[in-house]
């Protein structure tokens, strides 16, 4: 059996060596089925806060560009609710909380965390009221005075509602509102246009539980990760408006499975990356880069893309990453154009990444890790004006030095 894999796993090895090779041949200009136009010229900055993931844990909380978010008890439950009379009690747990998560180790709260071992205040930044409760009778009244209490204690809190802000602004003061989406993957892919009419004043979202689930997600499929690809892509070009975006869960232990699919997946002695963990190492350059405008026009609608320009922490180096999802089941060939460049794309240090598969529902295992990972090639053909062949079921991004 092991042979058997093994040997599956290096045909289908060889099979992207020749296809990411084919993918840098010059396509015949009338085989081209789309083409993206990018203006080089016409760009704004992407928050430095915008990719994440889920995960509970505070303790490292501020190391490495992890923030804390509290997620806080308002006095409702999925049965039950406090009337706003009298809720009271709930918002000074609230405060206490806060207490203990930032207070100094002299405060009340902030000492007992101190004789925990964590003398230092944690870097909490963030304030979620409630979970999935904006449609609850009491939620909007018990919101105001958690809302009203913390601003007063501190007033430097981003303070999240539950309340769904991307069709109309919301009716109450907050920092950010929460968006979650668990859905199929068609769906998930469709909504790369969510927020493009979502308001572009008031506050920001934060998709703070994003994922492809049920039947085609399976443990963690190729078909979910295009998906979401495409949903990430859609947030990056809507990122003035959307501040931050989680993938949830991030950790499954196979031996106490509470949810399926997660992005990292262990037991007691190995693990595993789904294709949904690898396809966040396309969009790792996006916090903080300059997304850039660009126009797709194509025959068919599955595919979607986006440029930004972004400085390479390891070489220092200026690059655009153009990441394109296919989301069909054919080989598309694709013209890139880069307009307004001040610089030409140098093919000496550029690169290509493939995320893709011999079949869209494939999965990565304990017994092949490494069956759906990104493949990376050199690209030759790199210039201005470029011809590509994008891959059926695949995420492409094209590193290109300028």
């Amino acid at each position: 059996m092991s042979f058997l894999l093994s040997f599956t796993s290096f045909l289908f090895t060889l099979v992207m060596c020749l296809f990411i090779s084919k993918c840098q041949d010059e396509v015949n200009a009338s085989k081209i089925t789309s083409k993206l136009v990018i203006n080089a010229d016409s760009g704004r900055l992407i928050p430095d806060t915008f990719l994440g993931a889920f995960f509970e844990e505070i303790n490292h909380a501020g190391a490495g560009g992890l923030w804390a978010e509290l997620v806080n008890n308002r006095g409702i439950s999925r049965k039950e609710e406090v009337n706003t009379s009298a809720i009271s009690p709930f918002v000074k747990d609230a405060l206490d909380g806060i207490e203990f998560a930032r207070g100094s180790s002299t405060s009340k709260w902030g000492s007992l965390r101190a004789s925990m071992g964590h003398s230092k205040p944690f870097d909490l930044r963030y304030v979620a009221i409630g979970n999935e409760e904006c449609d609850k009778y009491s939620y909007q009244e018990n919101y105001l005075k958690f809302y009203e209490a913390i601003k007063h204690d501190y007033p430097d809190i981003q303070i999240i509602s539950n309340c769904d802000g991307s069709k109309y602004p919301l009716n109450h003061p907050a920092d950010l509102y929460d968006f979650h989406i668990y859905t199929n993957s068609k769906d998930m892919f469709f909504h790369y246009t969510k927020f493009d009419k979502a308001p572009r004043s008031g506050p920001k979202a934060f998709v703070s539980e994003y994922a492809v689930w049920q039947e085609d997600a399976a443990n963690g499929t190729l078909y979910a990760a295009l998906a979401e690809a495409a949903f990430l892509i859609g947030l990056e070009k809507n990122s003035d408006v959307v501040s931050m975006v989680a993938y949830a869960p991030l950790f499954v232990n196979t031996n106490d499975k509470h949810w399926i699919p997660d992005a990292i997946v262990f037991n007691s002695y190995q693990n595993y990356g789904t294709p949904s963990y690898w396809l966040q190492h396309f969009f790792i350059d996006s916090s903080g880069a300059t997304f850039l405008n660009s126009t797709l026009h194509q025959s068919s609608s599955s595919i979607v893309a986006s440029t930004i320009q972004y400085k390479n922490f390891q070489d220092g180096k200026n690059y655009l990453k153009v990441k394109v999802v296919n989301f069909g089941n054919s080989i598309e060939n694709l013209k890139i154009l880069i307009e307004n460049l001040k610089s030409n794309v140098q093919p000496s240090g550029s690169s290509m990444v493939v995320l893709t598969s011999l079949n869209k529902m494939d999965e990565n295992s304990f017994y092949e890790p490494t069956k759906i990972v990104p493949e990376k090639a050199s690209l030759e053909n790199a210039s201005n004006a470029m011809n590509v062949k994008l891959h059926p079921y695949s995420v492409t991004s094209f590193d290109l030095l300028i």
